[in-house]
């Protein structure tokens, strides 16, 4: 039995709230168990210079943990001068896995900023993020769309994560901290509405893992993805 008592296929609670954010043209509320994070999206009107003439625009990401989203108080990385290596790590990530569904030049040279600010870690951060983030994204495109700024929809596809791991010699789907602290496999899937996979790390902890294993994650986390792009679907239906 998994610490929290769910099955091994079982995602925790998960819940997206749009619009939380008053100022930003798309945002979303995610929570999966008790990780809770914030994901706002902005438009700036212009693309980072390295774009400049191309006619193609960038989608970005940024991500932080407020510092009593840990069991203690954690430092402000911008107290220390820079974003840990951590940091650094999961940004890019999320920015990978959304330019991975959007059609950039049809934002025209323009640079939409996606920030997950985790108010609550519980295992599982980056992965919530860019489910979340993918609602903010979207949310902010529709809001170019409202105004013309941009004439088509440059979402191609959704997109989510989901963490898998070997627990226990068990593999389960959705690990929080209590399972992912001891686990002996940890992994993260992030995988399109259609299937395709974007972005796949795994680590061993203890003992490596074997190719059936892997592949018994990757069911699980495919499965988990296509329940979280249901949920998203639901969230915009709503």
């Amino acid at each position: 039995m998994r610490p929290s008592k769910r099955r091994p296929d079982e995602l925790r609670p998960v819940t997206l709230e749009r619009g939380v954010a008053r100022y930003a043209e798309g945002s979303c509320l995610v929570s999966f168990g008790n990780t809770r994070v914030l994901c706002t999206a902005s438009l700036e009107e212009r693309g980072p210079p390295w774009l400049r003439g191309s006619g193609r625009g960038w989608v970005t990401a940024e991500y932080a943990m407020l510092p009593r989203a840990t069991h203690e108080r954690t430092r402000r990385e911008v107290t220390a001068g820079k974003p840990s290596g951590r940091t650094q790590e999961i940004q890019r990530l999320i920015g990978r896995s959304l330019r991975a569904v959007v059609n950039l030049p049809a934002l025209g040279e323009r640079q939409i900023t996606v920030d997950c600010d985790v108010i609550q870690a519980d295992g599982g951060t980056r992965t919530a993020s860019i489910t979340g983030a993918w609602l903010a994204l979207r949310d902010c495109c529709a809001w170019m769309r409202e105004r013309s700024i941009i004439s088509v929809d440059p979402i191609r596809d959704h997109v989510a994560a989901v963490s898998c791991g070997i627990h226990a010699g068990t593999p389960v789907l959705d690990l929080d901290y209590a399972e992912d602290s001891a686990a002996e496999t940890d992994a993260n899937f992030v995988i399109t509405g259609s299937g395709g996979i974007v972005e796949i790390q795994g680590t061993a902890e203890g003992k490596p893992f074997s190719e059936e294993e892997f592949l018994q994650l990757l069911r699980l986390a495919k499965a988990g993805v296509a329940d979280l792009v249901a949920m998203q679907k639901t969230a915009i239906a709503g």
